[in-house]
């Protein structure tokens, strides 16, 4: 793979995982504030406001490596066959 496509792919997976980081944050606070609203828990309104996620780059690696395995066998005459079979 090229090394143009592979830093577009990296690109696709971090913002892919930076969006569910953000839908994941997103469900906290409207969970936080439920409680708030409901007097529930002794939380400061700068209890979350800051947050950082860091992502190694191996877990990124990792996952461009299984990309790259399911791609190339997705590509194999194995994988047409598989294909044909179930098909009926």
């Amino acid at each position: 793979m090229s090394d143009v496509n592979e830093e577009f792919l990296r690109d696709q997976i971090n913002e892919l995982i930076r969006d569910e980081i953000q839908e994941n944050i997103n469900e906290f606070v409207e969970m936080k504030e439920e409680e708030r609203k409901a007097g529930l828990g002794f939380n400061a309104a700068d209890d979350y406001t800051d947050l950082k996620v860091n992502i190694p780059s191996q877990e990124i690696d990792k996952i461009i490596k299984e990309y790259k395995k399911i791609k190339k066998y997705r590509k194999s005459s194995l994988f047409t066959a598989k294909q044909l079979e179930q098909d009926p």
